[in-house]
């Protein structure tokens, strides 16, 4: 089909034919369960029968209307002979489908958009041609193509990862089946619209008042990141990316914020060309695609997606104004990063399939510390990377966990693998080769795997033979796939025995396991252990081996001081010492490097919370960290303390838990209270939202309550200036529990009054905090509205269950309107709803959570694992309430 007819379809005959197969299509969707072909279906990926060879789409997108439209031409090689054909398509109202000109049938099969297409009799291997016209509502739910309005404008974005694409694209929706596309979009005069390539026309469409905006032709690329934004956004246009020593042409970058906010993109587009060249010159490979545009969604699900050549981000994750705080400039950093690093990792080389989602994920996430590190040296973005490693060891503890690559059978499982397990320990794992084997060995041989598959697909068995080739390291091979295809976290104990002068320490390695868990012994890793040694006046030593087996011995040369078993905290695992081994660490934890701080305090937690270390360590370690002069060190024992705060108060209503975890930081923060430096400024509101939450000291909430009745203009007109974005979660959150009905109030009408993304976000979760029975109803009723916006409503909710004061009753109404609150949430989301239950601790607990989803399960596919995870959640808090508080309770009065 000729471009001219394509576009003429679009405006004349599917424009008019839309009411015609509209109620036959609906009828085939209702009926999809009881199809005759619902047996056969693939419910996970496609059969190898076909794969797209290119696509030609055109599509009519006007945000003011609640339905958009479209025609695909799709060029197919079939393999071998076939009648029929397997695809993706999900609530789409199909008008027409032709194969090579004949009519051909269309039926959505399976509830996840796998939809059969039927020929009018059997083709031959070869290359046939399959045109589909189509119409669909805009997704309410932030899901697919979907609309939403912001300041009184309507825009259209489409949120194509992971499986998404099919709610917008008759497709083949498959991270592996790369093909090139041609874009146009017809579009309301005088919108912006983009997509993953340059314009290369823009002219009026045959209906007046709108426009046609062809694009250029894609490289080969995956359904998941296609681009399609439409609306009134404001246009920065920049200056070229110059060429380089890697890039030998000058590369267009633009932003896109919707009106008036398009000035706030400015210190993201100063940092971009910077991170680019970092990341050219570490995979020795230029930029892939034809430009970059950095694109503010006024709404967006996730954090931001790697759209090829147009990432785009939740508006709050990328703005900056003058009222950003430190932190709100680093979380853009790191975000903005991520997302750079995909263009290489999971665009340019993409997993053939959801099982190996760690090559695009992971990576990126690794990239991170990688390029900031660079740009920034001073600024602990390392330090960073291990705090983010830890903090994903709780999830990996569980016996309910995944591995970092474990098959997906089931399209509902795809998101499933989004999880601290896929990014933050397969970054780990990353991190912890590189360092093991060295830069100049890994880094090198990763450049030639992506070199390898450009424009292709590549599975973890295809990365391990580059990788073990290249470098001629059998055992980074060896330590990938022992990382990589096992779960859980090794444990790694340490005897040392001997005399003086001739001592020796033994490593033996199991999985760890908390109290109460179900996990069974015998998993066993390649684990790339560094062990520093200190000496007294003398310089610490490295000892570095693979341990494979049970156990290891190490021969010590001369008497040592300390063991610090692992060395820059670059493993992933963590790590136990005798009392003895806790208390040489504790007398010299001030001469750790920071890294090595953080895998103290977690591996000390760790061994308290599996009933294998004392309280008493564990305290003393949280206390010497909360001392320390690195933020990220000193607020780390935060996260525990919190925890037990709130488990030890619930169990008896003891205090003096909360009086301790104040007093290591009441006077840092005063001495923090004129803070100029942005490192001082993040740890005094990290601080400051600690001993207000946490410790609920009253002198630091009363200066909240404050500043946030001068924000919202409690007393008289707004003060912008009164809270940086870095304290509004704190503030607001005293302000509702403190400032009662009249400050609710106030706080929620200032949501449609003041236009601040970050601030819009923190509304629900402060609304959702309040103690109060009688506004918990209200908080409650809002969230059946939706009027929010859907991830504000999941927000209320969570919110609301998080507080043991307002927990019984959110329970009730929840398991009362499960299913009018999983129609206001995001589309992906119901899967995660078991995990609402998180804060019991107690076995009542896990039987009310287990009963609602017997019930109610349907509505949320997917939603195993989440349950799962939530009951083992519950068990395990209930065994250390019972078996470790007493600890600690002996632990202070002996203080």
């Amino acid at each position: 089909m000729t471009r001219i007819g394509f576009m003429g379809l679009v405006m004349t005959a599917l424009l008019g034919a839309c009411g015609a197969a509209e109620s036959g299509v609906e009828q085939a969707a209702e009926s999809s369960a009881s199809s005759t072909f619902a047996q056969t279906a693939p419910g996970g990926k496609l059969p190898s029968v076909a794969r797209p060879l290119s696509y030609d789409v055109a599509m009519k997108v006007d945000p003011r209307e609640e339905s958009f439209r479209g025609i695909v031409t799709i060029e197919v090689w079939l393999n071998e002979a076939a009648d029929e054909l397997w695809l993706h398509g999900d609530d789409l109202r199909v008008q027409a489908v032709s194969v090579e000109g004949e009519d051909a049938t269309y039926e959505e099969v399976l509830p996840t958009g796998v939809s059969r297409i039927g020929f009018a009799k059997t083709y031959p291997a070869g290359q046939i041609t399959v045109t589909i016209a189509y119409d669909a509502d805009f997704d309410v739910n932030l899901a697919g193509l979907f609309r939403v309005e912001e300041q009184g404008e309507a825009y259209a974005l489409a949120k194509s990862e992971s499986i998404q694409a099919r709610r917008f694209l008759p497709s083949f929706d498959e991270p592996g089946l790369k093909a090139p596309f041609d874009i146009a979009l017809v579009v309301p005069e005088g919108d912006v619209a983009i997509s993953n390539t340059p314009v290369i026309s823009r002219k009026p469409a045959e209906e007046a008042g709108f426009e046609e905006v062809r694009f250029a032709t894609t490289r080969p690329l995956s359904t998941y990141l296609l681009s399609v934004a439409v609306g009134p956004f404001d246009v920065v246009e920049y200056p070229d990316i110059p060429a380089n020593a890697i890039r030998d042409t000058p590369l267009p970058l633009r932003g896109f914020a919707r009106k008036g906010r398009g000035e706030d993109l400015t210190q993201a587009l100063d940092i971009t060309a910077e991170m680019l060249r970092v990341f050219e010159e570490a995979v020795a490979l230029p930029y892939p695609y034809q430009k970059l545009d950095i694109v503010a969604a006024p709404q967006w699900p996730s954090g931001a997606t790697e759209l090829a050549g147009a990432i785009t981000y939740r508006e709050s994750r990328i703005l900056l104004d003058e009222n950003s705080g430190p932190a709100a400039y680093r979380s853009m950093l790191g975000i903005h990063s991520h997302e750079i690093a995909h263009m290489w990792f999971g665009n340019l080389v993409t997993p053939p399939w959801w099982d190996d989602l760690w090559l695009k994920e992971a990576f990126a996430t690794w990239g991170t510390p990688l390029a900031l590190s660079a740009l920034e040296p001073d600024n602990g973005h390392e330090i960073d990377a291990t705090s983010r490693a830890i903090g994903t060891m709780g999830l990996d503890s569980l016996v309910s966990t995944r591995a970092v690559r474990e098959p997906i059978g089931r399209n509902e499982d795809i998101r499933n693998a989004y999880d601290g397990i896929t990014y933050s320990k397969g970054m780990a794992v990353i991190a912890m080769a590189d360092t093991y084997f060295g830069a100049d060995v890994f880094r090198p041989a990763l450049g030639q795997y992506l070199e390898k598959f450009v424009d292709s697909d590549a599975d973890s068995p295809d990365f391990y033979a580059v990788i073990g080739e290249v470098t001629n390291e059998p055992a980074m091979t060896e330590v990938f796939r022992s990382f990589i295809e096992q779960k859980g976290v090794p444990l790694v104990s340490v005897e040392a025995s001997g005399t003086a002068g001739a001592q020796s320490i033994t490593l033996g390695q199991s999985r760890y396991r908390p109290l109460g868990s179900k996990i069974e012994a015998g998993t066993r890793w390649a684990v790339p252990v560094c062990v520093k040694i200190g000496r007294a006046g003398q310089a610490s030593e490295r000892v570095c081996d693979i341990m494979r087996g049970e156990n290891m011995t190490i021969d010590l040369d001369g008497d040592h001081t300390f063991i610090m078993p692992n060395a820059e905290g670059a493993g992933y695992y963590r790590w136990n010492l005798p009392p003895d081994g806790w208390s040489d660490l504790i007398d010299h934890f001030e001469v750790l490097t920071e890294r090595e701080a953080l895998s103290a305090i977690d591996s000390v937690v760790a061994a308290f919370e599996a009933g294998e270390g004392d309280a008493a360590s564990m305290l003393a370690i949280l206390e010497a960290a909360a001392k320390h002069d690195r933020w990220q060190v000193a607020v780390a024992p935060m996260a525990a303390l919190e925890r037990y705060a709130r488990l030890i108060e619930q169990a008896d209503g003891g205090s003096a838990f909360r009086e301790f975890a104040g007093a290591l930081y009441r006077d840092r923060f005063d001495s923090l209270s004129n803070a100029r430096d942005d490192e001082d400024k993040v740890i005094r509101a990290r601080i400051e939202r600690f001993l207000a939450i946490v410790a609920e000291d009253g002198r630091v909430r009363a200066g909240l309550l404050s500043d946030a009745r001068r924000f919202v203009g409690y007393d008289g007109d707004p003060e912008a200036d009164a809270l940086a974005t870095d304290r509004y979660a704190s503030a607001l959150t005293v302000g509702v529990q403190d400032g009662g009905e009249a400050f609710f109030d106030k706080l929620l009408s200032a949501y449609s009054e003041i236009d601040d993304p970050v601030f819009a976000g923190v509304v629900p979760t402060a609304l959702a905090a309040t103690r109060d029975q009688a506004l918990g109803e209200r908080v409650r009723a809002l969230a059946l509205t939706g009027e929010l916006g859907p991830r504000e409503t999941y927000a209320l909710v969570q919110g609301q269950m998080g507080s043991s004061e307002t927990r019984a009753e959110t329970w009730g109404w929840l398991k009362q309107n499960y299913a009018e609150f999983v129609s206001k949430i995001p589309a992906q989301w119901p899967r995660r709803t078991p995990g609402l239950a998180g804060g019991f601790c107690d076995g009542s607990g896990v039987g009310e959570v287990q009963a609602l989803f017997e019930q109610v399960g349907g509505s949320a596919p997917g939603h195993e694992r989440a349950l799962a995870q939530t009951v083992e959640r519950i068990e395990l808090c209930e065994a250390l309430t019972a078996q470790g508080f007493d600890q600690i309770r002996q632990a202070l009065e002996a203080r």
